[in-house]
């Protein structure tokens, strides 16, 4: 059964090209280990008139939009040997260490491990 690792987390508008950067970079990684999927996504239509909205979860502030990013296994077991490669690797290592201030709020990321019910 297939398995997604997804998140949720707060990226000031700003920031969205440096961020853009590290998630293509952060995709190479979990692909070149054998994730199946990567996709990271830019908040667009957050205006939910029913529910929690993303920006009301986040609790966005003023600049701020929403990023939602999942990524695909084969399995959870195979989610588990794919990222405990990913953090060996060099290449994020170096990306976890940034020389300027954080792109993004990491206290404020919302993140979970997830059965897939349906795949339509």
């Amino acid at each position: 059964m297939r398995y997604v690792d997804g998140y949720v987390l707060p990226v000031p508008k700003r920031n969205l090209r440096a961020y853009r950067q590290i998630a293509r970079k952060a995709g190479a990684v979990w692909r070149d280990h054998g994730a199946l999927e990567y996709l990271e996504c830019a908040g667009d239509d957050l205006g939910a008139k029913w529910g929690l909205p993303f920006p009301k979860l986040l609790k966005l502030k003023r600049g701020e939009t929403v990023v939602f990013a999942w990524i695909v296994f084969k399995s959870r077991r195979h989610r588990d040997s794919v990222n405990a490669k990913v953090m060996k690797d060099p290449r994020l290592a170096k990306m976890m260490k940034p020389k300027t201030r954080p792109v993004f709020d990491h206290k404020r990321m919302v993140y979970g491990g997830f059965k897939v019910m349906v795949d339509a």
